[in-house]
């Protein structure tokens, strides 16, 4: 996979196919229909105001090297300074864990493998990065929009992030924008099959995601994605 874009413009869309390979290229996907299924046991967003239950999650901190070693850290808070998130920066966020048959998995492994190694080639001289994994399910209903970016667009406050689509069913919008640090506007699109992914250099580009809707007014819509984000680690 080319990470032309990545470097020259500090984001880049993966189409399905290409994602896959580029994942199978690093290790094995062999229990992805049990990753997939593992959304459909995420916790409601304690953090949310009041009435609001469009977002579940789970979340769980690896540490990754150059060499490919993948090793689950200790359960700890998600922290993000208030100059990256409007609504809920600057307090320690506990959530609840990924469980362990998701969280030690080959796809989740071979996502932060790959992960290391594609922005690693961004930055040779990294030796070790911090990886935190989000599982993220936003929930849709007839006047009830889900919000993937409640804070607006945003930077994470990392180094890198990679977002990738796991599943999507009767929702429509949810379009990924980008801009450079100035406000313009670099790029937009959707993710819309399983393994669309959006890479970003965070240092360089905010993001931010439209509302989704249900497509079917009758029934839920949900858009399920895993966020992966990697700070330097070796104090460079």
């Amino acid at each position: 996979m080319e990470t032309t874009s990545l470097a020259e413009r500090g984001f880049q869309f993966v189409r399905s196919a290409d994602m896959r390979q580029a994942l199978e290229r690093v290790g094995r996907l062999a229990d992805w229909p049990a990753f997939v299924a593992s959304w459909n046991d995420l916790v409601l967003d304690p953090y949310l105001a009041a009435g609001a239950r469009c977002r579940r999650r789970r979340f769980a901190v690896y540490a990754a090297d150059s060499l490919g070693s993948v090793e689950r850290q200790a359960h700890q808070p998600h922290y993000q300074g208030q100059q990256y998130n409007r609504l809920f920066g600057g307090i320690e966020r506990w959530f609840e864990p990924i469980a362990p048959a998701a969280g030690d998995g080959d796809s989740l492994r071979t996502i932060v493998r790959f992960c290391a190694a594609t922005f690693g080639a961004l930055a040779p001289d990294a030796r070790a990065w911090r990886v935190e994994v989000h599982q993220f399910r936003i929930e849709a209903r007839a006047g009830a929009p889900g919000e993937p970016t409640p804070e607006g667009i945003h930077r994470d406050g990392v180094d890198y992030v990679l977002v990738l689509l796991v599943n999507r069913d009767n929702i429509v919008s949810g379009e990924t924008t980008v801009y450079d640090l100035s406000g313009s506007p670099l790029g937009a699109f959707t993710l819309t099959d399983p393994f669309d992914a959006t890479l970003i250099d965070d240092a360089r580009v905010a993001h931010g995601v439209t509302p989704v809707t249900p497509l079917d007014a009758r029934r839920r819509g949900c858009r399920d994605v895993l966020v992966v984000t990697l700070r330097r680690a070796d104090g460079a």
